[in-house]
């Protein structure tokens, strides 16, 4: 039994060193590329996991008021929370919409003596406020992604690039030398096939990151999505008067 078949890793790191110049700068570009895939990876996971958190909390404290612009007077702060930020553009903009100072915003709390209200035409500018920052929200947590899905789709490719590069060297060596026999094609073919290899273990694990990280992103749009709607009802519910 050779020592390369009970220590692959040797094996591999052979073929490395008796790739060409093309192979082994493939192979680098593979796993700088899987270094940059594994840092967004477990960047975004954890970004997502404090995004839930706070977006869980802040959605906690709001529907537990009685009021829609009720955290945004006291001024409670989430500042993790996309959720929340929807919500202050949204109060903001309601805020302007009613014509209020700043200084009489304290107004908007009167209950049922509240002299202000809205006509649906104003809780639509005010549903339109919450829409934007909704797609802005998603474009923030959307970011780097783009490089999981390029590394996702180039790895493969770059693979097979170093493969039928070292596998044309191979055979023109051959034909150089005049030899065609399976010991002086086998090295160079084995090391030609080293970039398909490392391209598919930078591919996969890739991909599957990419995957997982794109539900959690569709999960919490449709749940900001669903806020939006839920808050623009609480306004309605407030200063909307059907006549």
């Amino acid at each position: 039994m050779s020592f390369s078949s009970l220590f692959p890793g040797f094996g591999l790191i052979r073929s490395f060193t008796e790739s060409s110049f093309v192979g082994q700068a493939v192979v680098v570009f593979l796993l700088l590329g899987s270094v940059v895939a594994w840092t967004v990876m477990l960047y975004k996971h954890r970004e997502f996991y404090l995004l839930k958190n706070q977006n869980a909390a802040f959605l906690e404290a709001f529907r537990t008021e009685h009021h829609p612009l009720s955290i945004y007077l006291r001024q409670k702060l989430f500042p993790n929370s996309p959720s929340f930020r929807i919500y202050l553009r949204s109060c903001t903009s309601a805020a302007r919409t009613l014509g209020m100072e700043k200084a009489d915003i304290s107004d908007l709390l009167t209950g049922p003596h509240q002299p202000h209200f809205m006509s649906p035409t104003q809780l639509q500018i005010i549903r339109e406020s919450a829409e934007r920052e909704l797609a802005d929200q998603v474009l923030l947590m959307e970011r780097d992604l783009i490089w999981l899905a390029t590394v996702t789709t180039i790895a493969p490719f770059l693979g097979l690039l170093g493969t039928v590069w070292g596998v044309m060297q191979a055979f023109t060596g051959m034909a150089i030398t005049g030899a065609p026999t399976l010991s002086t094609v086998a090295p160079g073919i084995s090391a030609a096939l080293l970039t398909t290899v490392v391209g598919l273990l930078v591919a996969i694990p890739t991909v599957v990151g990419y995957n997982l990280l794109s539900v959690r992103l569709r999960n919490e749009t449709v749940g900001m999505d669903n806020f939006v709607q839920e808050l623009i009802g609480e306004f309605h519910h407030a200063y909307v008067r059907e006549d």
